[in-house]
Parts: structure tokens; sequence; C-alpha cells
């Protein structure tokens, strides 16, 4: 055992009754470190004495002895189980109930809550998704709702069958990736913790290989940009898409999620500098992305601004301080949802691609700065890439045509 655990009263602070919370207290001396987890059960000096400090205690106190040793028996095999001890670990294995360990499901929701627990909400749906899919194909020919996955169910025979249903339904190789991407980070998780052995990986070399799908790039011409520009929004959630999804165009193709988390402190005159949300959590050292701003990015930015020009305020008024980061998760989706869904509308009226999305503005920001004769180190820095080959691989996806219009304008002078 490499901790010490005890079941101890708690007695640093007095109920008005008279009792003190019993509490499950681990002691690591790898860690030189104690912790406290309760009971849930309160009782007076006298009440503990007799029923955890006595040998033998009354048969009236047996029912919460007996509570108290299985809390003291499953937290020494919890500790068992931690090859190299943790808290963090610890707390996880106590939780769980017999069997959990090998259960893909449990893991999943494991994955899930720790990624909630750090606010990458968006990972976390990710993997809800990822979870739900492989649940509905297991469950395809029945009507039960599945409670329990053995890994060693996920061959890889079971992934091959799982992919070539996922296609014949209408999936593209890109969701399907996707989907597989969360269950082998999953899958990964559960080695690290030591619940399944490293012997029925299923992903690898003459294993299973996740599919890598073509990601094309969707990007507008110049003249859809201008048709785009010159259209007229029959309603104002029409007029407020088009103006943000042109904010995000002429602002190095930022996201809306980078729009909404703008900060006033962030704009400096002709400049915007922010850290792209989406690199917070995969890069050890943050680029600054700096935004030139033109007279129309400012007009929008004017016309849309919180009047609140505090430095730590957003400076649009899609968020609020006061929000936790789930709320404010689910307020950017819905704003982006609403972009999109206005930005559609206003593009089937002037016959633009109608699947336009705010996804667009950042393609087509790309593709018209190569064309305009940007190199693409320019392109690298403007997206906040610290490796280049990201760019290119980001170029790589663009569509056939668009690909041979950016090389047919490298030697076009006019």
């Amino acid at each position: 055992m490499k901790t010490d655990v005890s079941i101890v009263l708690d007695t640093r602070r007095e109920k008005t009754n008279q009792t003190y919370p019993v509490k499950l207290r681990i002691y690591s001396p790898l860690l030189q470190k104690a912790k406290m987890y309760s009971a849930g059960l309160e009782m007076t000096e006298k009440e503990f004495k007799s029923v955890w400090q006595t040998e033998k205690p009354r048969e009236i106190y047996k029912e919460d002895r007996n509570f108290l040793d299985t809390i003291r028996v499953n937290a020494v095999k919890a500790d068992k189980k931690c090859e190299v001890f943790s808290f963090e670990l610890f707390e996880k294995k106590l939780k769980r109930r017999s069997g959990d360990g090998k259960n893909l499901i449990y893991h999943y929701k494991s994955q899930i809550e720790e990624l909630e627990g750090l606010g990458r909400y968006g990972t976390a749906e990710s993997l809800r998704s990822s979870l739900k899919s492989i649940k509905d194909f297991i469950n395809r020919d029945k009507k039960k709702e599945i409670a329990n996955i053995s890994f060693n169910k996920i061959t890889p025979l079971f992934l091959k069958q799982y992919e070539r249903h996922m296609i014949l339904n209408g999936k593209s190789k890109t969701t399907v990736g996707i989907y597989l991407r969360g269950l082998r980070t999953v899958f990964n998780a559960a080695i690290g913790d030591n619940d399944v052995s490293e012997d029925i990986y299923p992903f690898g070399k003459s294993k299973y290989s996740i599919p890598k799908g073509k990601a094309v790039k969707k990007a507008l011409t110049k003249q859809q940009i201008k048709t785009l520009l010159n259209a007229k929004p029959q309603t104002p959630e029409q007029k407020k898409a088009k103006d943000f999804w042109f904010l995000s165009f002429l602002c190095n193709g930022m996201n809306i999620k980078d729009i909404a988390l703008l900060k006033n402190k962030n704009l400096s005159g002709d400049l915007i500098e922010f850290e792209r949300a989406k690199t917070e959590h995969t890069s050890d050292e943050q680029t600054i992305i700096s935004v030139y701003l033109t007279d129309f990015s400012k007009s929008i930015i004017e016309n849309y601004r919180n009047k609140d020009t505090s430095p730590n305020k957003f400076v649009f008024p899609i968020l609020d301080m006061k929000l936790s980061n789930e709320q404010m998760h689910r307020k950017i989706k819905l704003f982006t949802r609403f972009v999109n869904q206005h930005i559609k509308l206003l593009a089937k009226a002037n016959g633009l691609p109608e699947k336009l999305s705010s996804y667009w503005a950042r393609h087509s920001f790309a593709t018209l700065s190569i064309q305009g004769g940007a190199s693409i180190e320019f392109v690298q820095e403007a997206f906040g890439h610290q490796n280049i080959s990201t760019t290119q691989n980001y170029f790589a996806g663009f569509e056939n045509e668009t690909k041979k219009q950016i090389v047919e304008s490298l030697l076009n002078f006019d």
C-alpha cells in the first residue's frame, strides 16, 4: 500500500447540533500530503468512539460501522490500483464501481468530465458525439440502452466494420476520422490508467488505420465577395450576419469564437492583437496574431460594440463576464449558428453558394491573399500557425479550381 488510509472525525469545526463530519483520510508519504474526503456521516465525538474506535461496537452502531468499513476497504483497493500514486488518479479509481475500469463507456464519460472541468467544451462535445456513434453502431439491431462496452470488443475488425457502416450511411471519412480519433484518445487514457492492456490496442501498423478525409476548403471568388458585399439584406438579422461575416473575412479569417472573446484591451488604434482560443490547449507557446483594421472593419466594430470600453470588458455584447465557461461556450455556439443561418439566406437570395458559412470567411481570406500575391509565410503569420507545414496542408485542401486560379495569378502582372 502506498498510502495511509484511515477514518477520522474532522473536529476542526463543530456543527450547531454538536456533531462533526466523518471523513476518509488519505496520507501519501511520497507526496508528504494528506487529503480528506467526506464519508457522508456526521457524529458526536462519543458516537464516533462507539462506532469506530471500539473493537466490537454495539448492535445499534453496526450498520454505521459496516458502512465505514466499506469506504475504507474501497479506498485501500483504489490505492492498490494506482501504479504510481497521485490524488487525481486515486480519486478516479475510488469513485468507480467494480468493472468500470474495463468499460469503454465509463472511460469516455471520465474523459468528457475531465475536459469540461478544464473548460474544453468543444472537445468534450466531440467525444460525446464519438461515444454516441459507437453505441449506435453496436446497438443498430436492438432497442436497448447500452451501459457497458468491453474494450476487448474494439478490435481492428470491429473498427473496419464500423467505418464501412458509417460510409454506407452517408458519413464522410472526415467524420469517421473525428469519431475514431476520439475513441483512440479514450483507449490511450485507459492504458495510461493501467485499466487496459496495450496488447489489445487496435490502432497502428498492421492493425487499423484511421481514415484521413480530404477537408476541401471552401472559398468565395473575388467576384462572389463583391456580390456578397453589394447584396442588400432583407432583414436586420441578415445585415448583422453579413457584417460579422465580413469582419471575420477582413480580420485574417478570425473565427466567430475569437471575435466573441475579443476584449477592449485587444484593440489598439488600427490593430487587433489576440491569441487564438483554438490553440489555448494545444500549444506551449501562444502566438500573438496582429490584424490591421480597415475603415470598414472599424465601422462594424463601432456599430455593434458595447458602450463599456473598459480594457477587460468584451468588445461585443455576445458574452457577459458573469457567465460561466460553459454558458459562454453555449452563447458562442448560438451566435455562430445565428450568423450561419442568416448568411445562408442572404447567399441564396443573391445566387451565391447556399452552403456559405462563417467557415468560408477564413478560407476566402487565405485564397484571395495568395491570389493577390501574398506569400504563404504571410498566411502562416496571419493564421497564427507555428509550423508552416500546417499552412501548406491548409493550402493543399483547396479545391482544384482554386489552386488553378492561384497558380495562374502568379504571372498576372496587370
